[in-house]
């Protein structure tokens, strides 16, 4: 009697449980098999849209991971589980997370802002957060940029998308900045002439845009001079460097001195 009620029993589940079973499965073949339809045909769009590369990856595995998620819920739902309660865990689960990641979810957001819409690429020289290098990588939470000194520099991308960012690889060129102040009793053309033969010699100084030499302003002790050479980005601290140099050379053979503190020693008498 007992067997005949466990056979009962084992048909009654067989017959009311079975039918939603094999639904399940099949929703879960049909749906793996539209997901990969759908994550191919976001790949292709993306390798037309030129994403980056460490872009592209995280959010295809993204879409994909959500996508299964619902797949499971539905599948779920098919076999007669109560996926109210399981979805609100999995809401509440992700609150959770989401507060106690929220400075790496802010990183995240900035690194794909930064893949997005590229104010640099790697291999520009930048200056954010106070670091100036040349990006090295970019990846999803951090930019990593070679300082000037050859030093590794992390800058986490939520800063940097919130921040000012200089690149100075844009144009191509950048302008060196120089002040070079000279003595009143300098003849002010020939002390140009001196400083634009500076410029004009230099093999790496640009023609276009044209280097300039100007009187900036009349200092307390000095007549300074903005002189403005142009070159390329990769040669500019070698162009900063030699200007600086051959300046105090030609100067110094034109007889034009560059003024400096005086210090007077005193002798006590006694």
């Amino acid at each position: 009697m007992e067997t005949q009620q466990w056979i009962d029993k084992g048909f009654d589940l067989i017959t009311n449980f079975g039918p939603k079973l094999i639904g399940a499965i099949l929703i879960w073949l049909i749906g793996n098999w539209v997901i990969k339809a759908l994550i191919k045909g976001i790949r292709r769009a993306m390798e037309k849209s030129n994403y980056d590369e460490s872009l592209k990856k995280f959010l295809l595995n993204l879409i994909n991971w959500v996508f299964k998620i619902v797949l499971i819920i539905v599948v779920l739902g098919a076999v007669g589980v109560e996926t109210t309660s399981f979805a609100a865990i999995l809401a509440a689960a992700g609150l959770a997370i989401g507060l106690a990641l929220q400075g790496s979810l802010s990183n995240f957001a900035g690194g794909v802002l930064i893949m997005i819409f590229k104010p640099f690429k790697i291999g520009d020289l930048i200056e954010a957060q106070g670091e100036i290098g040349v990006v090295k990588q970019i990846e999803i939470f951090t930019t990593k940029l070679t300082g000037l000194s050859n030093k590794e520099i992390i800058i986490p991308n939520g800063a940097i998308s919130n921040g000012n960012i200089v690149n100075y690889s844009t144009e191509g060129t950048r302008r060196v900045d120089l002040v070079i102040g000279v003595s009143y009793d300098a003849d002010i053309k020939q002390t140009k002439e001196v400083l634009m033969n500076v410029l004009t010699s230099h093999p790496k100084v640009l023609t276009e845009p044209v280097p300039t030499v100007n009187v900036l302003e009349l200092a307390d002790s000095s007549v300074n001079f903005a002189v403005r050479p142009w070159s390329k980005v990769e040669d500019y601290w070698e162009v900063y460097f030699d200007i600086t140099q051959n300046t105090k050379l030609e100067l110094d053979k034109a007889g034009i001195e560059i003024p400096y503190p005086h210090r007077v020693q005193v002798q006590k008498k006694g």
